[in-house]
């Protein structure tokens, strides 16, 4: 925590996240200065607009102590702009956050290979796959994959990463402590023992619509690339793609069906320039020689890392059928009618189904992660093959349809 923390936190109060505070601080000297001149130095700056100055004289610096009491009483920890634990990658954007509030361990954003990954919500099953493999891919290699703590291709990025036994970073378009995608909350708690959850909003600011491009800033900021997975043309992820390339960050993107309308982006990306990633080893070689961290004698093929999940897993159907791009539009309605379903559950059914995955679990195992008795993850069971949210194979093992 550095002397100027209570500085930055009424800064951001008065002005709000995203605020361009860099030619204000170049102006002033420094955040306390900024805060200990008067309204006629105010007046006199050509970096502080009236409606802005108006909201710094209003803001007491002492309603920010509630936000540090709250983050104490939370074990969350307040890195400021001054805060040499605050990256300069993210210091250098155009408009950095004031503060950044972390649960968990924020990594050595400086020093590593920051990977983001992003893309749609709705993913299809070809996206989730593709991303999950090229994440622990990158992972194994040395990389640090961060994203938005999202569905979809977000999920399956984090995933990815922690299959492969390392951290992550999840950039949140909330508060920390807000009630948000409850069903993503035992991802989250993971990620923060393996990693870290990071957001700019203070403690309990609830999502909006106007939130999560704000934050897309930031996951590009700590990254030095950006991999985009099955994105619309309008959408999210590519305002992502558009801050990387503001911040000069590399963009790489997996071709998408050319059949698929609505998820045509990252076909853009590869015609307005973005490099195409196919397997992992594309996107760590760029890194190799600036990051020691990089091992490029680790990089898997897509068909190794593949053949690794199905024998960790040892529960893929040899007669699982084969993704193709014709069958993406179809996997794409059964995923977002289960996750409807999925939605509606409660009690013992929806700790069963959060403790599953894409791959087969034996019952006991089951047992074991939820803490339920045989008896009620037995019945749990039954009405999630009756919902048909799960499936089943021989020996007592399930995994989500």
């Amino acid at each position: 925590m550095s002397e100027n923390l209570r500085y930055w936190l009424w800064l951001q109060r008065a002005l709000g996240e995203g605020a361009y505070i860099k030619n204000m601080i170049e102006d002033f000297g420094s955040v306390n200065k900024l805060y200990s001149s008067n309204i006629l130095e105010w007046r006199m700056s050509p970096a502080l607009t009236a409606k802005q100055i108006d909201r710094l004289e209003q803001t007491d610096i002492n309603s920010v102590d509630e936000i540090i009491y709250t983050c104490e009483k939370n074990g969350w920890t307040i890195i400021d702009y001054d805060d040499e634990r605050y990256p300069n990658r993210l210091r250098e954007i155009h408009n950095p956050p004031c503060v950044l509030y972390v649960d968990g361990i924020l990594p050595d954003i400086d020093n590593l290979a920051v990977i983001g990954i992003v893309g749609t919500r709705k993913a299809s099953t070809y996206a989730i796959k593709v991303t999950h493999i090229m994440s622990r891919g990158i992972t194994e290699c040395g990389a640090l994959v961060v994203s938005g703590g999202a569905l979809g291709v977000d999920t399956a990025a984090h995933k990815g990463a922690l299959t492969a036994g390392g951290n992550t970073v999840a950039v949140l378009g909330c508060g920390l402590g807000a009630s948000y995608l409850s069903e993503n909350k035992p991802l989250r708690d993971i990620i923060k023992n393996n990693g870290a959850l990071v957001t700019e909003y203070p403690p309990f600011t609830r999502a909006s619509r106007t939130t999560f491009p704000m934050r897309n800033r930031i996951i590009s900021g700590l990254s030095v690339g950006v991999l985009v997975v099955e994105a619309g043309v309008k959408s999210g992820s590519l305002i992502t793609a558009n801050y990387a390339l503001e911040q000069g960050r590399d963009i790489f993107a997996v071709p998408a069906s050319v059949l698929s309308v609505d998820f045509s982006g990252t076909n853009k990306l590869i015609d307005d320039g973005a490099m195409v990633a196919t397997k992992p080893a594309q996107i760590v070689s760029v890194y190799a020689e600036k990051f020691s961290t990089i091992d490029i004698s680790k990089a898997r093929s897509v068909d190794e890392l593949m053949n690794d999940e199905s024998d960790k897993s040892a529960n893929v159907e040899k007669n699982e059928n084969k993704l193709s791009f014709e069958s993406i539009e179809e996997n794409r309605e059964k995923r977002l009618k289960n996750e409807h379903k999925a939605s509606t559950l409660n009690g013992d059914a929806k700790i069963v189904y959060q403790c599953l995955n894409d791959c087969f679990l034996h019952i006991d195992a089951i047992i074991e992660k939820t803490g339920l008795t045989s008896a009620k993850v037995m019945a749990s069971i039954t009405q999630l093959e009756v919902m048909g949210l799960i499936e089943s194979t021989s020996g007592k093992r399930y995994k989500l349809s």
